[in-house]
């Protein structure tokens, strides 16, 4: 037989139980009453029923509140005048029709006229009755508008009887019981023909017999003390569902949301049906904990009262829980229950951001939060433990980790939604830029702000979404969880952190997007930070623990790092295009009026153009990364300046070497002789590449070298300024301004150590290699007085005007000056090292001497040339040695033995003389100056103690 029992079906079944209960425990008769009879009934109703009953003490218990009457629901007021007493409200909100109610007196009352006893008894005893047994024999198919109804009606009543008495009963059936079969029998045959009802019926009597029989049984102590005679509604679960559908009334039927106002007369009333449906204080709680939750879920969640209301009950389970441990039908259900709240609660929790708002968090995200916590609490059988102590002891515990699972995951989720809705926004920015893109190009339009970078966007939602977690949600959980909203930045802080991570791994070249995206990062950063402090303020260790769960972006480090690639990558580049364009540099000076390398201009301007670009980089570290910059600008400028000067030489490759000493002889002094076996061998090859002519270091190459030098430096120090000047008025912190001072300090000083190195190499190169031929190779060669000084003076001038054309106002001193030093220096050379070829006599001394101011006289140029200060300061140490030229040999061997004597302090006259070491600083009194005045002597005397004294050679 089928057996599944509807919900309108269970609902009639409550009805009649309802009744018989409310009627046995001392109600009105049940002996069958008119309709007139009704109306005076409700007639005589106190004022008290006919308006709203006082405050209800169960919904003040429960928080629920009083509802008032919409204007909609006038029109049902005249239905409510209607209903005058409790009875008669629980008929209308079980929707029973008042003939069913009727049928239902009418049975009741003819099973009390069959009573051998008085009714009262009946009225107390309906514990003792099977009450679908007694409908089915009361009533007859002429009770009904049709046939078909009663058929429906007894089919209801005969699988009331299978599923309390064979399919759920309380007391479980005997295997060796044969009524269990039999009333399957009899059952299954009512399915083919419908069941004769009367007394004297066989089966009917039958029937009677077996459920007596198997209702009867006793149940060995299970329930309560004052258990029932008879059970055949109380096994579970389908007392629970039958006691269920008497809980549902406390609805109102027009508005299934709100409870009704009489709901201390009410559950009351439902009371009385305990006893016959095994129903206790604690299954009442969870039963009705259920109908106000599963209300609640299934209408819209629109009613909070109902959650509340619940929260609060499910707090009385949560003691009722201990008591009734022993109860398996009870833990059952209670797991059933708890499971059901859990799983609905967890759903929203662990997304809580989608199913709350700011303007129902407060009031309902509690209640779901204690109702999930409370159940696996429960659930868990911890110890019970008061509402008022939730945050304490055990339960904390519980609350602290279910609240942190909720946080975790809720964030997560409500970033990974943040993230997919920036990315459709984003991707319609770039539909409608595209779009404005196609329009602009037919008509002009005004220039669009440029879009925050994604993952900037990002940062900026994640930080609202903080905050709107710190505001609404935190304030909230913070009851389970005294760090809430650090555990809430926390997981925020990772989840963009794991972006983060991905997006600068991709990086290959700092982009302004990239500056903007670390910069969003850094911001949201410090926000989650001091969203985390602020929460941690009362904890025990100041939020240390989450604080540490934060590993720190590393903003600043990544945008550094970032910016220093940037500028290696701008420095390499620089270099390259130095080293590109160097190799085609031919140093021409008529290239511009400045008469500098045009690469130098390319140079400052890439340099000049990386500052710019650095200072406009939208980071708060100019001041930390300037030194890398500026090292790698000057490395740059500095190769420059290595590479201007690269291959010019230096004095050591210019000057020639000085031969070996020897003595003089007459011999020595002819011209054949020099040219044919003694010419000492020279650096005939200096200033050459590779033994050929470079035609980049010509003496006006030369100058081109040193103007641009000279072009940098000066460059430098506009350029600097320059900078110093944008940076203050953009705002700069002073710090900054004064590095920008010393950035080119190196630079600067290697331009001014290369022009002077340019500067000795351009003279060296015009006095020992270019005017050899008329300086070094000629000067003094045989006779002094047919190779005087005018050729190598004429061609001088030439270079010296060729120099004072070409280089800079600003280093043509410096230059002329060096070429008359080296010039000078290169005199006292040929006088003193100019080899076997040069003699001198005594009478050749006016000649020298009067070459010598010669020379002199061409760089002061009748006041022209340089001032006669600076050329006396370079001739006094030619003129001090020029008298020793003019003194007798005799009294020059003296002066020689004197000195070198004094020199090596010894005062023996008798010790022989040590040979002076060449020094290259000539003095008057420096022995080995003195020594070569007496070997270029062209004196027998000389000779003879040259020979005597040293053993010198005549030649090499």
């Amino acid at each position: 037989m089928a057996t599944n029992l509807s919900d309108s079906e269970l609902r009639e079944t409550a009805y009649e139980i309802l009744v018989g209960a409310r009627l046995s425990s001392g109600g009105k008769s049940s002996t069958y009453a008119s309709d007139s009879e009704k109306n005076s009934e409700r007639a005589a109703a106190t004022p008290q029923t006919l308006t709203s009953r006082a405050a209800s003490k169960v919904k003040k218990a429960l928080g629920l509140r009083s509802r008032r009457k919409k204007a909609s629901e006038k029109a049902e007021s005249e239905r409510v005048k209607k209903v005058s007493t409790i009875g008669e409200t629980m008929r209308v909100q079980m929707r029973v029709s008042e003939q069913m109610d009727s049928r239902v007196r009418k049975a009741l009352s003819k099973v009390a006229t069959d009573q051998i006893n008085s009714l009262c008894f009946l009225y107390q005893k309906l514990e003792s009755m099977v009450l679908p047994l007694e409908m089915l024999q009361q009533l007859k198919p002429s009770d009904f508008p049709n046939q078909e109804e009663y058929e429906a009606w007894q089919r209801r009543n005969l699988k009331l009887l299978e599923a309390g008495i064979l399919l759920h009963p309380l007391v479980p059936l005997d295997d060796e019981n044969t009524a269990p079969q039999q009333l399957r029998e009899i059952m299954d045959g009512a399915l083919e023909k419908p069941l004769e009802t009367s007394k004297n019926n066989e089966t009917m009597q039958a029937l009677r017999t077996v459920v007596l029989s198997l209702a009867c049984r006793t149940s060995n102590n299970i329930g309560s003390v004052s258990e029932p005679s008879t059970h055949w509604a109380d096994g579970f679960p389908m007392n629970l569902k039958i006691y269920q559908m008497l809980l549902e009334a406390c609805f109102d039927v027009n508005d299934e949301t709100s409870v009704i106002e009489e709901l201390d007369e009410v559950l009351e009333l439902i009371k009385k049906t305990w006893l016959v449906l095994g129903m206790n204080q604690m299954l009442h709680n969870l039963c009705f904990l259920w109908i106000l939750f599963n209300r609640y879920a299934t209408m819209d969640q629109a009613e909070g009262d109902l959650l509340s209301a619940g929260n609060n009950l499910l707090i009385k389970v949560e003691n009722d829980a201990k008591a009734m441990k022993g109860d398996e039908n009870y833990c059952r259900m209670l797991s059933s229950t708890l499971g059901a709240i859990l799983s609905w609660a967890e759903k929203r929790l662990l997304g809580y951001h989608r199913y709350f708002r700011s303007d129902n968090a407060e009031s309902t995200m509690g209640c779901v939060v204690s109702m999930a916590v409370l159940s696996v609490k429960i659930m868990e059988g911890g110890e019970g433990i008061s509402n008022e102590d939730h945050i304490e002891g055990n339960e904390m515990d519980v609350g602290q980790e279910k609240v942190d699972a909720y946080i975790k995951s809720s964030l997560r989720a409500a970033f990974v939604q943040a993230k997919r809705v920036l990315k459709v926004l984003s991707a319609d920015n770039v539909f409608r830029q595209i779009m404005e893109t196609v329009k602009s190009s037919k008509s002009s339009s005004t220039g669009q702000q440029n879009e925050l970078p994604f993952m900037a966007k990002l940062a900026e939602d994640v930080s609202t979404l903080a905050f709107t977690e710190k505001e609404t949600f935190s304030p909230i959980l913070k009851r389970w969880h005294p760090l809430a909203a650090g555990v809430a930045v926390a997981t925020l802080h990772s989840c963009y952190g794991n972006e983060l991570k991905q997006y600068v791994s991709s990086i290959d070249e700092l982009t302004p997007d990239i500056l903007e995206v670390m910069k969003g990062a850094d911001k949201l950063e410090k926000d989650l930070v001091q969203i985390a402090v602020e929460n941690s303020e009362d904890s025990e260790d100041g939020g240390k623990s989450i604080i540490r769960e934060m590993l720190p972006y590393e903003a600043d480090s990544v945008t550094s790092n970032l910016v220093k690639s940037w500028i290696k990558t701008r420095t390499d580049r620089l270099k390259e295009w130095v080293d590109r364009n160097l190799q085609q540099e031919v140093w021409d000076p008529r290239a511009n009026r400045e008469r500098f390398a045009l690469s130098a201009v390319e140079v400052l301007r890439i340099v000049d153009e990386a500052f710019e670009a650095f200072f406009l980089l939208p980071i708060t570290t100019h001041s930390a990364l300037l030194p890398d910059l500026a090292t790698g600008i000057n490395s740059c400028l500095q190769h420059y300046i290595s590479m201007a000067k690269f291959g010019c030489g230096t004095q050591s490759t210019y000057v020639p070497t000085m031969p070996p000493l020897t003595r003089c002889s007459r011999r020595s002094k002819l011209p054949s002789v020099f040219k044919k076996k003694e010419k000492v061998p020279k650096k005939s090859q200096a200033g050459t590449v590779n033994g050929k002519e470079n035609d980049t270091f010509g003496t006006p190459q030369m100058c081109c070298r040193i103007n641009t030098l000279n072009y940098i430096q000066n460059e430098l120090n506009v350029l600097a300024k320059r900078d110093i000047t944008h940076l203050s008025s953009s705002g700069t912190n002073q710090d900054i301004a004064d590095r920008m001072e010393k950035v080119f300090e190196f630079s600067a000083a290697a331009c001014v150590e290369g022009i002077q190195q340019l500067c000795e190499a351009t003279a060296n190169k015009v006095i020992f290699q270019d005017l050899s031929h008329f300086f070094w190779d000629g000067l003094y060669v045989g006779e002094v007085s047919s190779t005087r000084i005018d050729p190598f003076l004429q061609e001088l001038d030439h270079y010296l005007e060729v120099i004072s054309i070409t280089v800079h106002d600003k280093v043509r001193t410096q230059v002329i000056t060096e070429v008359m030093k080296v010039s000078f220096d290169g005199f006292l050379m040929v006088l003193l090292a100019g080899g076997p070829p040069r003699a001198f006599t005594l009478q050749d001394y006016e000649i020298i001497d009067e070459d010598f101011n010669f020379l002199t006289d061409l760089f002061w140029s009748n006041g022209d040339g340089l001032p006669a200060e600076l050329i006396e300061q370079f001739a006094t140490k030619v003129k001090d040695i020029l008298p020793l030229f003019n003194t007798d040999t005799d009294s020059l061997i003296e002066k020689f033995k004197q000195v070198t004597l004094e020199s090596c302090a010894s005062s023996s006259a008798k010790s022989k003389l040590p040979l002076p070491p060449t020094t290259g600083q000539w003095s008057p009194t420096e022995p080995n100056t003195v020594l070569r005045v007496l070997c270029y002597r062209n004196d027998e005397t000389a000779a003879k103690f040259l020979k005597k004294t040293y053993h010198l050679p005549k030649r090499l």
